[in-house]
């Protein structure tokens, strides 16, 4: 795979995973704890986990390829335990 298209594809990945980090927290959760109805964590954590892992092996394929620094690779992974910290990524290294 070609640069442009790896960091396209983790590009949407990161917006991905964002998305979905954001609709467990904001949506999902508070589904399951106010409202006891713990269908949507189920279908919602599944997904995030799946996108969870994709971006972080994502993040690990481009370290290379786009020439980040260590420390840039370790702000960018601990971006994806941040709530919006994917869409930080996507603005700032991508």
């Amino acid at each position: 795979m070609q640069k442009e298209s790896k960091r396209k594809t983790f590009k949407w990945i990161s917006i991905l995973e964002g998305l979905s980090y954001l609709i467990l927290l904001l949506i999902a959760m508070p589904l399951k704890y106010f409202f006891d109805q713990p269908e949507m964590v189920r279908l919602v954590g599944m997904a995030h986990g799946v996108l969870f892992i994709a971006y972080v092996l994502g993040a690990m394929l481009l370290y290379k390829s786009m020439k980040w620094k260590l420390k840039d690779l370790t702000i960018i992974l601990l971006c994806s335990l941040l709530p919006f910290g994917p869409f930080y990524v996507d603005k700032k290294y991508l």
